[in-house]
């Protein structure tokens, strides 16, 4: 099997042991069913559950201007402190919909509440991913739920992550055991995404759960740190998600309390850190059609200045194509930096590729282009790009761009 942290780019914490198989944290169930909104008949309707009333929860939404029906109903209806449940479909977004769209996730939301038997509305969370544009199957999505909340099991996260999936060419899923000098608690995720991501809250959709307990300002606190060092560092194709939304809800079975400010709270969040940047890359590198990954690092000049060279390499199509056919041309980089210091004063870069330095204080340098090309075919090809200055400094992991990413999304609503 291959492990969960394979990326020579994410360290493992030493207190962290991933685990096999399916199996949620304790306290929560979950399940997965086909309902009808895909035409292949594949899964589509997802339900997750905390038992635990006590549960406490954070969540963050895409920065889109236009959103989707179900991240305007959570983010307005939902209590984002006490999430017990979240309901999903995949296969039909829910975004531009109007009013009707509202009231169909307004359904979805009381539907799972009283299949999840958690009592308030308030207490469920609403997620819709697919096309855009079309009107959610309503018939079809209630049986859906109900069907689920038949299913509910503690080892139904792999079900459940299976029927969040639209493009995904594989299952992004993780279980750990995290030790803390208080106890054990375990740490589970399901998350999807290929497409439509845009550093500048890419996430499309990702939920995780643990049986620590912890205060919702605790909870909003590790979120809103390893979100920014996750999935706000990479990209697919620069294409700011309707739908994003990621949800962690700790239900406090396991009789360890995280407090703040302790070194349970520090442990945990490596462990959590890991766990978000390792699911944000398997997304960059699960990038619609891609055959590798790259991770861009930017450091020198100010913080603004960075990140905006590091984002206009890691979006540029030239540096993306590059990368799809294992070709260390480094003019790209050059190219895409330029444009993104464009109007300052001429900007002597220095460029490498996997430790190779390419270019120096603005001029070419010499370097064995075989070992380089050969370098560049791996799955994961990293580059550095050096500013004048010190002191800022900043990474984004993308996906290359290729022929598939084309065909995939010619055809998505055909």
């Amino acid at each position: 099997m291959t492990p969960f942290f394979a990326s020579r780019w994410i360290t493992k914490p030493d207190h962290v042991t991933e685990l096999p198989g399916s199996g949620l944290p304790q306290g929560f169930r979950a399940a997965g069913v086909a309902c009808g909104i895909k035409p292949s008949g594949a899964q589509d309707l997802a339900l997750l559950v905390s038992d635990v009333p006590e549960t406490t929860s954070a969540a963050r939404f895409t920065r889109s201007g236009v959103l989707g029906a179900p991240v305007l109903l959570t983010m307005e209806r939902s209590d984002l402190e006490h999430i017990r449940a979240v309901v999903v479909n995949s296969g039909n977004a829910n975004t531009a919909t109007g009013g009707m769209g509202l009231d169909n996730a307004a359904k979805m939301q009381g539907s799972a509440a009283i299949a999840a038997g958690v009592g308030s509305e308030r207490a469920v969370a609403v997620a819709s991913t697919g096309v855009i544009g079309v009107q959610l199957p309503m018939y079809e999505v209630t049986r859906g739920i109900m069907a689920a909340a038949h299913e509910l099991a503690a080892d139904g996260d792999q079900a459940f992550a299976a029927a969040i999936q639209t493009t995904d060419a594989f299952e992004k899923r993780a279980r750990l055991q995290v030790e803390l000098p208080s106890g054990t608690v375990n740490l589970t995720a399901q998350c999807k995404g290929a497409g439509m991501i845009q550093p500048g809250f890419a996430t499309l959709l990702v939920f995780v759960q643990t049986d620590a307990a912890m205060s919702p300002e605790t909870c909003d606190l590790l979120l809103g740190v390893t979100v920014k060092r996750s999935f706000e560092r990479i990209s697919v194709d620069g294409q700011l998600s309707t739908s994003d939304t990621v949800i962690l809800q700790a239900s406090g079975a396991s009789n360890i309390t995280i407090g703040p400010e302790t070194e349970d709270e520090l442990r945990f969040g490596e462990a959590l850190d890991a766990l978000m940047r390792q699911l944000a890359l398997l997304v960059a590198k699960d990038g619609e059609g891609a055959r590798r990954t790259g991770r861009v690092v930017v450091h020198g000049g100010s913080q603004e200045l960075v990140e905006s060279v590091a984002r206009a390499i890691a979006n540029s199509p030239l540096v993306k194509t590059a990368l799809y056919g294992g070709d260390p041309n480094w003019g790209r980089i050059a190219q895409a930096a330029g444009a993104a210091t464009a109007g300052l004063a001429p900007v002597p870069l220095d460029i490498a590729i996997e430790g190779v330095t390419v270019c120096a204080h603005g001029a070419a340098r010499p370097f064995d282009a075989a070992a380089l090309t050969e370098a560049v075919q791996r799955d994961e090809v990293q580059y550095e790009v050096g500013l004048p200055g010190d002191g800022a400094e900043t990474e984004v992991f993308f996906s290359d761009l290729g022929h598939e990413y084309v065909t995939i999304n010619a055809d998505y609503t055909t």
